[in-house]
């Protein structure tokens, strides 16, 4: 079979668009700190940096430091909350761009998807084996 066959077959317009059901929220939103925590100490002690520096990144970005972060941790608390609650989100987040799980992290359109693109990615780099310095943005 063509290839001009192959798209004639799969591409059948719609006439109506589907039904749009209520908006769902994104399954990430109501996951656990806590449970996502244990996979970035894990992801950069993988690639030889420490749980300190993960921390340290944590700390820059969302302001949770030593005792706060690890009441987040023992609470459970999920990511929206995590995020919501956050003590102080850096003002410089806004400069970290790139590119996490195929996402452009500064073309993300809904703020807490953002902030969790903006950890992902800063954990990334940690993993890759960037300086900590230029992880934030110093």
């Amino acid at each position: 079979m063509t290839i001009a066959k192959t798209a004639k077959k799969t591409s059948k317009v719609r006439a109506t668009p589907p039904a749009v059901g209520p908006t769902t929220r994104p399954r990430v939103f109501g996951m656990s700190f806590a449970s996502v925590y244990p996979l970035y100490v894990k992801k950069a002690e993988n690639k030889g940096r420490t749980k300190a520096e993960v921390d340290e990144v944590i700390a820059w970005l969302t302001g949770y430091r030593d005792e706060l972060l690890q009441q987040a941790i023992d609470s459970k608390i999920d990511l929206e909350t995590f995020f919501a609650r956050a003590p102080r989100m850096n003002p410089n987040a806004e400069r970290i761009t790139g590119v996490v799980c195929g996402v452009r992290v500064e073309d993300v359109v809904d703020p807490l998807m953002q902030k969790i693109r903006y950890l992902d990615k800063l954990i990334d780099e940690l993993a890759k084996g960037r300086p900590l310095e230029k992880i934030l943005r110093s």
